[in-house]
Parts: structure tokens; sequence; C-alpha cells
């Protein structure tokens, strides 16, 4: 006969605890092997039960629910963290990935999910709710874009590669200054900023650079 796995439910309303352990263990698979209100009940009491998966509210008094995910994820690395939350801001469900959840469910979600995402969990896999995992896949892809890494081309501002097109032509810094109708000075100084950005350090190395761009041709 197949080993139960063992759950232990952490949530501060005694009536929902209730109900969360009586679904649990309407699948014969699963039994609830502990209880806790706070966060820091918890993290004593799973030590103790030691159970396959800890079912974890966020709002708690004392220990937060994400606080009390990190210092088990950090005790028990082996055990797996389902959240269980009315909170559906990214904050949140960053704040519970970052520390260790291995999945996030909504309250307001059907039982049906719920004991989807138990199981999920339980076989190694990470489980979002539908709506969470919009947030957390527009979230990545808003940091991604924000954080792309910018390339030495981005950096050069566009009187830096007007510049560098006519180096490339090969205009002297004088040349340049009566075409642009500004110092010698100051082109002398997009030359070095130039050089400084792209890391090339003479008109060759500028012009292979410009041609490569497109900025002129052979």
């Amino acid at each position: 006969m197949e080993e139960k796995k063992r759950i232990f439910i952490t949530e501060d309303h005694a009536i929902l605890r209730a109900g969360l352990k009586a679904l649990l263990e309407s699948n014969a698979s699963y039994e609830v092997v502990g209880e806790a209100d706070n966060g820091l009940d918890a993290i004593r009491y799973v030590a103790e039960t030691n159970p396959d998966l800890v079912l974890m509210d966020l709002n708690m008094p004392g220990l937060s629910g994400v606080e009390a995910i990190r210092k088990i994820r950090e005790r028990h690395p082996e055990m797996k963290v389902l959240v269980l939350t009315m909170h559906n801001s990214e904050e949140y469900v960053l704040a519970s990935l970052e520390a260790g959840a291995n999945g996030y469910v909504l309250k307001d979600t059907g039982h049906a999910e719920l004991m989807n995402a138990a199981g999920q969990v339980l076989d190694g896999k990470t489980y979002l709710s539908p709506d969470i995992a919009d947030k957390v896949v527009n979230s990545y892809l808003t940091t991604k874009k924000r954080v792309a890494p910018t390339t030495q081309w981005d950096m050069l501002t566009p009187r830096e590669k007007q510049v560098l097109k006519l180096i490339a032509e090969g205009n002297s810094n004088k040349d340049m200054s009566a075409y642009l109708c500004i110092s010698v000075k100051t082109v002398e100084k997009h030359r070095a900023n130039l050089m400084k950005k792209l890391d090339l350090h003479n008109v060759s190395a500028l012009t292979a650079y410009a041609i490569d761009k497109g900025l002129v041709s052979l």
C-alpha cells in the first residue's frame, strides 16, 4: 500500500483549517499531520512532524508567512511549501517564490484546483494559479526588458554617432568642428568619449566599427 503524503496546515482561522483538513483527507493519499495558527509555531511543529508538504497562509500573527517559508526551506530544503492566500499582488507572489515556495494558490480557488496544486507540488513541480502565473510572466518580461543588457552601440549619443561617421569618412577635428558648428575642444571630447565607450583607440579601429554599423560604406 502506498504511503500517504503528510501535510501540515498553517492558517490562523480555525474554521478554515478544519475545512482544509477535511478536504485534503478526502483524498486517501493525504494525511494531515499537524496544524499551526502562526508562523513561529509552524516552524517548530514542522520540525517535529516532518511533513511532505506545508500549506502556508501569508497573513498571520507574529512571524509572516513569507518569513516562515524562508526559515522552513532553509532548515528543510526537501520540504515542499504551497502558499494558500487571499493576496494576488505581484509583490506577495514574488516574495513567496523568492523565499522558497513551490506553489501559490488563491483562497477563492475551487477545491479541485487546490487538490491539483497540492498534487503538482508534491510531484516536484511548481504550481501557480492561472491569474498568478500571468502576473509572474508579465513581471518577468517587464523586468527582462528593463534590465536588458545595453550594447556599446546603444551607449553612444546621437552626436557621438555623428562624430564617429565623420571620423570614418576621414575628417579632421577642425573639419568636424566647422561641419557641426562646435569647438575643436568639443570634437576632441566626443572623440575621447567614443574611444572610451567602444574601447577602440585609433582611427582605423573606429572606422572599421563605423563600417560594421553601416554608418559608412567601403
